[in-house]
């Protein structure tokens, strides 16, 4: 159930300024979303999921679909909830590919975390706030398991920054992937300091800054040869995800 914006709030929203901050960081956010889009067509032309992981596509599914409701619920957030609902369906796509060509015993692991994380938790967690809580309680809560949820998979790039200092290349951190990160998370920083959202805030505020430690990495090691790492430990920290908008 929406809540109805007061005038305040919806002026607020409306204004030049928000808009276009909302704006940019909806654009960015659609980016980092489709990022992976590459990792997918390898997965469908090769059928075979290789050794790519699944669980930061689970979790961005978990942590999307939770900042989505969030969006809806808290007056003047409803650019949150529409970058993120776009989310949702991206990354219910991937889960699906993941389920389709996972080898048999890996997909049913999958299904199984799968339904516990995006159906249960989710449905358990928006049953509780939506007939248990009311009014900024039940933003509060919403809130704050998006801000934890999005703190842990904002550490994701810490593996892929150990990575980058390990073999002195940056070859297994993307440029793109990680300037999007950086101006995903600088956008979505200045709207929650305008706002005064500290839920949107804090996690962001450090996926900012390991968005700059990770642009700063790529100009220190862009131009150095790889030194030999292990493979398959590579390929396990070159595909994980950013995390999810907002």
């Amino acid at each position: 159930m929406m809540m109805i914006y007061d005038l305040k709030d919806v002026f607020i929203s409306f204004s030049p300024f928000f808009f276009v901050c909302l704006f940019a960081g909806n654009i960015i956010s659609v980016l980092m979303f489709l990022s992976p889009v590459k990792t997918f067509i390898r997965i469908v032309k090769n059928k075979s999921t290789e050794e790519f992981e699944s669980l930061p596509y689970i979790c961005t599914l978990l942590n999307s679909s939770l900042w989505t409701y969030y969006g809806i619920i808290k007056p003047g957030s409803y650019l949150v909830s529409t970058v993120n609902g776009f989310g949702v369906i991206v990354e219910i796509i991937y889960v699906s590919l993941f389920l389709t060509y996972a080898p048999p015993k890996l997909k049913k692991k999958i299904g199984v975390l799968a339904g516990i994380l995006d159906v249960g938790f989710f449905v358990a967690a928006i049953s509780v706030a939506q007939f248990v809580l009311t009014g900024d309680a039940r933003i509060d809560v919403i809130g704050f398991m998006c801000s934890g949820l999005n703190i842990v998979m904002y550490g994701s790039p810490l593996a892929a920054m150990k990575t980058v200092v390990t073999t002195q290349s940056v070859e297994y951190m993307p440029f793109l992937l990680s300037f999007f990160l950086f101006l995903n998370g600088g956008v979505w920083t200045f709207y929650a300091v305008l706002q005064q959202d500290w839920y949107l805030l804090v996690p962001n505020g450090m996926g900012f800054l390991l968005g700059i430690a990770q642009v700063a990495l790529y100009a220190i090691y862009r131009d150095r040869k790889p030194k030999p790492i292990d493979i398959e430990e590579a390929s396990h920290r070159q595909h994980l995800l950013p995390t999810s908008s907002a």
